[in-house]
C-alpha cells in the first residue's frame, strides 16, 4: 500500500504543475497532461480504496 501511496502522490504533484500551467499559461498540452494524471489518479485512488478495506479487516 506504501507504493500506491507513493504513486498517487507523484501523479498529484505531476497533476498540479501541468494544471497550474494550464490555467496560468492557457497551455493546453498541459491540460491534456493534467486530464490523463486525473484518469490515472482515479483509478490509483480506487485500489487504494480496497487496498485499505483489506488491511482493516485484517
Amino acid at each position: 500500500m506504501k507504493e500506491l501511496v507513493e504513486k498517487m502522490a507523484e501523479l498529484v504533484a505531476g497533476f498540479n504543475k501541468d494544471a497550474s500551467a494550464q490555467i496560468e499559461n492557457g497551455n493546453k498540452a498541459a491540460g491534456t497532461r493534467a486530464r490523463k494524471a486525473s484518469l490515472e489518479i482515479e483509478k490509483l485512488m480506487k485500489e487504494f480504496r480496497k487496498a485499505s478495506l483489506e488491511a482493516s479487516k485484517n
